[in-house]
């Protein structure tokens, strides 16, 4: 277990603790701060309150790109993920050399390509890159691929732009200072670096072309199109972005009966878990029949009696 980072939990009153003889399920996560982590410790307590025999603890990890290993591997019963690696994962391809061991459980909310430039002057299409320096998340991230993706439908790669490869925080920090032109992000919105350049920076959305992003998920099923309304960014219009859902994702050797208890604990109570995490009201549980990759059975049962 010397990639999974122990999760350190905050004290918990011990009468509060589940009782002993209940199955712990561990819910991989990513690094505290980012999304994953609250959202994850929202979807642990409905499975501990509402699963019958089935207790759920939030283990922080380094992320997507490991989680789908570390539940293969069963360091992780569940985990927490984006649907383009669970696919190759799946699959064992892209940065999987072999196929593992996941299944679907579940949709989750989406992570949207945010392409962001200050407003004023002219703000880039994405066609007008080229040359430009750009902020486009930590190197081997999502957004990394995602932006050579979309470059070359453009023409172009990442040897025709100038990337600096910043997390986030950073990346937004320095458009805001002006030493970047672009920041990208692949995050759930409203997403706390873009908000925080948007404290003090009028902010504009990069347009991507609409017969770009048809062709773009035609090529790529797991990302679609949505739409960021021009109120969430306090930005002069909305635009159309590309989206990639995030996956609750489950070793398949996990037995049926305990699956659907843990999805059942879930998504029947979204509602709870909505009224105190933003991301959670996100979530759109019908994509659950959408997923790249096949839902485990237990939970396959669950959505169809949806």
């Amino acid at each position: 277990m010397d990639r999974l980072i122990v999760f350190a939990a905050a004290v918990v009153d011990a009468a509060c603790a589940p009782p002993a003889d209940r199955q712990e399920f561990r819910l991989g996560t990513a690094a505290l701060g980012g999304a994953y982590y609250p959202l994850g410790q929202g979807l642990a307590s409905l499975v501990t309150r509402y699963a019958d025999g089935i207790s759920m603890v939030p283990i922080v990890t380094r992320g997507a790109l490991e989680n789908p290993r570390l539940v293969s591997e069963g360091e992780l019963e569940m985990a927490l993920t984006n649907a383009d690696l669970a696919y190759f994962a799946y699959r064992g391809e892209g940065p999987y050399d072999a196929r593992l061991d996941v299944l679907a459980a579940g949709a989750l909310h989406p992570s949207v390509l945010h392409l962001i430039a200050r407003a004023g002057g002219s703000v880039p299409t994405f066609a007008e890159l080229r040359g430009r320096r750009l902020a486009i998340g930590p190197a081997g991230g999502p957004p990394v691929t995602l932006t050579d993706l979309l470059l070359q439908s453009y023409g172009m790669t990442l040897d025709d732009v100038v990337p600096s490869f910043l997390s986030y925080s950073d990346g937004f920090t320095q458009l805001g200072d002006g030493n970047v032109d672009a920041a990208f992000a692949l995050a759930g919105y409203p997403a706390a670096a873009v908000m925080q350049t948007r404290a003090t920076q009028e902010l504009a959305f990069i347009h991507v072309e609409d017969s770009v992003i048809e062709q773009f998920v035609a090529d790529n099923p797991y990302y679609y199109p949505v739409d960021i309304p021009a109120g969430v960014y306090d930005t002069e219009s909305g635009s159309t972005v590309l989206a990639i859902a995030n996956v609750l994702i489950v070793r398949g050797s996990e037995s049926d009966e305990a699956v659907y208890e843990v999805v059942e604990s879930i998504y029947a109570n979204l509602a709870e878990l909505s009224a105190t995490n933003a991301i959670a009201g996100q979530i759109d549980a019908s994509r659950s029949v959408e997923l790249p990759l096949p839902l485990h059975p237990g939970a396959a049962r669950y959505f169809a009696g949806q």
